[in-house]
């Protein structure tokens, strides 16, 4: 996939945008790693208490099989942090400017 900036009506040299460009990737990149490792170091602490991964509990919570405690939310929402902030951190880290 190739993205296009346009830049013609821009006051600022292309090295400029191009910095800036690169800068607010990397920065965003750097951002969706420390909400993905967050995300992954809550999945852990859950999957070491119930010793049941993060994808298996999934399953099994959209199966309905698990009950409704609060601790079951918590762990679900974690684990779909965790999936949200891997997709962007490997999107973000594989653009090239």
């Amino acid at each position: 996939m190739n993205l296009a900036l346009k830049t013609d009506n821009s006051q600022y040299e292309k090295g400029s945008i191009r910095n800036a460009v690169s800068f607010a990737l990397n920065s965003a990149a750097a951002q969706a790693r420390l909400r993905y490792k967050h995300y992954a170091d809550i999945c852990k602490t859950f999957e070491k208490k119930h010793k049941l991964t993060s994808a298996k509990f999934m399953e099994e919570f959209d199966a309905g099989t698990l009950g409704d405690e609060q601790e079951f939310f918590d762990w679900y929402a974690a684990a779909r942090g965790l999936n949200l902030w891997r997709e962007r951190y490997e999107i973000l880290s594989g653009v090239s400017v």
